[in-house]
């Protein structure tokens, strides 16, 4: 899923006509004592970033006049918070609080719902998960009937909201609602819903996460790369998927990550892992000293093709000292494509990297004959190449193991 950034979604609130905060986004500090200045009182200053707990990191701050706003915009600027780079902020009028609510919609992935589900709670400002059931109002959407404002004014009745700001709350949910439908999304929020002193009800902040397969069609909300990550997309994020976006056979998944190990490190493996085994690999690599910089997944029986550009992003990578495809689990998809996008892949960048250690596990359906592409296909590279199929696919320590020994061998030559 691709996240947007709370003025991104507060973007998508203002076309819903959904009432939100004076404000504007600012990507320097005289842009920030700018919009200060036009909003004319006590403002907020927040960081643009894909992460929740701004506030507590420092990334939320307020400002009673716009040289200050200028001053906090300053120092939030160029700052790391949460690993991530603080690049604009969001700078909205203050808003004198008087109550807080919650509202979000989900994907409800039961077997006996596999709809909307639409939540209010009374309590805003904190995790839902946290919130006692009996102030939780929740309804599963017929997507064929639709979401009505009395659907809205149901939910909001259900936990007591006062009669003073209903109708104001139940059109929010109501746009919600609408937002979340228009733009195919997985997940919506308004938390906190708030209502002001002055009995105004407006979405105080937001999150929207959008689901992959809707973002073709919706080229005006500029998203990059279709998936939730904890950072921006790098280049080789943005290459993999373009790779997605034009082949929607199978998966191929790619990510950068900044995979640290506690202690001495014996070298970096460039791994491209196959289903929902995958993460078994990385996890039996780290505890070997050995460091993972990305996590590549090939699965859902994709095309050679795919599966050669998945193991030539890996191979792109700089520094790697060794490269492993990690297929822990019998798979129902043809491997016999894997094995031909592999072989291409590594024909093509072996010669350049003499000695260099690979390991290719490999089982399920076309097992055997994919493991013979797999060794016709290497056996006259000049590299440590093992090659492993259904026996050792619960084998995670010991292929790990493996692994470190080829890539110490791989390295002690190239000191020689």
């Amino acid at each position: 899923m691709a996240r947007l950034q709370e003025h991104e979604g507060k973007a998508l609130f203002k076309i819903a006509k959904m009432p939100i905060p004076q404000g504007a986004v600012a990507k320097t500090p005289a842009e920030a004592r700018q919009i200060a200045e036009k909003i004319g009182k006590p403002v907020v200053v927040k960081v643009q970033i894909w992460a929740g707990g701004r506030g507590k990191a420092g990334g939320v701050k307020f400002a009673d006049t716009p040289e200050e706003a200028e001053k906090i915009a300053a120092t939030l600027l160029g700052m790391t918070i949460k690993g991530l780079l603080v690049e604009a902020v969001l700078v909205e009028e203050k808003l004198d609080i008087a109550k807080e609510y919650y509202a979000g919609i989900i994907v409800n992935a039961q077997a006996d719902a596999r709809c909307p589900v639409v939540m209010f709670s009374t309590e805003g400002g904190m995790d839902i998960e946290s919130v006692p059931a009996d102030k939780i109002a929740m309804m599963n959407v017929d997507v064929i009937r639709g979401f009505k404002i009395y659907d809205a004014l149901n939910l909001a009745n259900k936990v007591k909201v006062p009669s003073a700001h209903i109708t104001q709350v139940a059109r929010l949910i109501l746009g919600l609602y609408e937002t979340f439908k228009n733009y195919g999304a997985r997940l919506i929020e308004i938390n906190p819903m708030v209502v002001t002193k002055e009995g105004k009800v407006l979405a105080g902040d937001c999150r929207i996460s959008i689901d992959d397969s809707s973002v073709i069609r919706h080229p005006e909300l500029g998203i990059k790369v279709a998936r939730e990550s904890g950072t921006s997309p790098t280049e080789l994020d943005k290459i993999a998927w373009w790779v997605e976006e034009k082949d929607l056979r199978g998966t191929c998944y790619f990510a950068e990550m900044n995979n640290q190990i506690q202690g001495e490190c014996f070298g970096t493996i460039g791994y491209h892992g196959m289903g929902g085994g995958a993460m078994l690999g990385v996890d039996g690599l780290n505890k070997q000293g050995l460091r993972v910089p990305d996590f590549a997944d090939t699965s859902g029986n994709p095309p050679a093709s795919k599966v050669y550009r998945a193991a030539k992003l890996v191979f792109s990578q700089p520094g790697i000292d060794g490269y492993m495809l990690g297929g822990f689990m019998a798979a129902n998809q043809e491997q016999w494509h894997h094995a031909h996008g592999i072989v291409k892949a590594l024909r093509e960048e072996l010669p350049k990297r003499p000695g260099f250690p690979v390991m290719l596990l490999l089982a399920g359906n076309k097992e055997k004959e994919s493991l013979e592409i797999l060794r016709e296909g290497t056996k006259d590279l000049n590299a440590r190449i093992r090659i492993y199929g259904g026996e050792r696919v619960y084998d995670t320590v010991g292929l790990a193991a493996e692994m470190k020994e080829m890539v110490l061998e791989y390295k002690k030559e190239r000191k020689g």
